[in-house]
């Protein structure tokens, strides 16, 4: 009988040694790994988040970026996802307070909380992305969304039969410029006629904002309107679909979602900005107090067909001519030869 409860106590011991530690790092919701489970990690990579990783893709693909860069570096990395921007900036204690060799944020959401944390911790290293903060412990890594955003409104004016085309907007802040203002400009390149309709949700977050003001830019003789709202992008696909209207979206490629209304997307690289910033870390290429910016060039933005290989079939509606129209005006971005200015300057 002792002999029975020596050997079930062992067991326990055994089994309650084999479930400690935290969440390995193929879960998406975070946990930390490495690109060899016996060997330690070489560095420690927080990426604190100021909201939760759900419909917004821009998160998404930093997690993705952020578990490749883990796997293959031999990096730990943990995701830490914020409730709210006073939880976010706990998290980001937290994580200083953790001593993680980097830590890396998003957005303009992230600006206050980061720059306040960084002049108080003058000796750790951050990495913000999609804003600038100009400070010497931090490196801001930005997008040239503009090239993209002309690209499209190139094509747009190729393809509309109406002549009215339409952009549903976040909202009508300085940052939202690099959308409207070059795809206007890439619109009345290919098509000087045609009339541009902007509405603005006036957040990131509402996708039944945005659908209202769809069907308002449908009901004016929009043919093709551009999802530019983040999360109420959703709402813009809702409208495409119950009027039959063309749709595109933004940060990743949303055509293979319903590729009968949802036929361009305009593809911003937050995985691979995440992957590289841990990549030059690890490898000694990492500056603070630098920015880093990604355009048509690096490959950092584009579109479907254009830029970027997808595995939807290419709409009628757009045709190969006029893809091949684009892949042309891409040509001559990269090149130099056409130059799309930041609105922002």
């Amino acid at each position: 009988m002792k002999k029975t409860f020596l050997v079930l106590i062992t067991l326990i011991l055994f089994l309650a040694g084999c479930a400690g530690g935290g969440k390995d790092n193929n879960n998406p919701s975070g946990g930390s790994a490495n690109s060899d489970g016996d060997k330690p990690a070489d560095k420690k990579v927080a990426m604190v988040l100021p909201e939760k990783i759900g419909v917004n893709p821009f998160f998404q693909l930093m997690e993705e970026g952020l578990q490749k860069a883990g796997q293959e570096f031999n990096v730990k990395v943990k995701t830490i996802e914020s409730a709210d921007l006073n939880a976010f900036e706990q998290n980001m204690r937290a994580a200083i307070a953790d001593k993680y060799d980097l830590i890396i944020t998003a957005t303009f959401q992230a600006e206050d909380a980061l720059k306040k944390l960084a002049a108080e911790n003058p000796n750790q290293a951050f990495a913000v992305v999609d804003t600038v903060v100009d400070l010497p412990n931090v490196r801001s890594v930005v997008f040239r969304e503009y090239e993209s955003s002309y690209l499209l409104g190139a094509l747009v004016g190729l393809i509309t039969e109406k002549n009215t085309v339409g952009m549903v907007a976040a909202d009508d802040i300085p940052m939202i410029k690099k959308w409207t203002v070059p795809f206007e400009q890439g619109l009345k390149s290919t098509n000087p006629d045609a009339k541009f309709l902007v509405n603005y949700v006036g957040n990131f977050n509402d996708p039944a904002r945005a659908k209202e003001l769809a069907l308002l830019q449908f009901s004016q003789g929009a043919d093709f309107i551009v999802g530019a709202a983040a999360v109420g992008d959703l709402g813009v696909f809702e409208a495409a679909k119950e009027k039959g209207f063309y749709t595109s979206g933004q940060d990743m490629d949303h055509t293979g979602k319903d590729p009968e209304h949802i036929i361009m997307s305009q593809i911003k690289g937050t995985d691979t900005a995440t992957y590289e910033t841990i990549k030059d870390f690890v490898s000694g290429d990492f500056k603070l107090g630098t920015t880093v910016d990604y355009g048509l060039k690096e490959n950092g933005v584009g579109l479907p067909f254009v830029t970027h290989e997808t595995k939807t079939e290419l709409s009628p509606f757009i045709g190969q001519e006029n893809i091949d129209k684009v892949k042309a005006i891409n040509e001559e971005i990269i090149s130099g030869k056409l130059k799309i200015d930041n609105p922002l300057n």
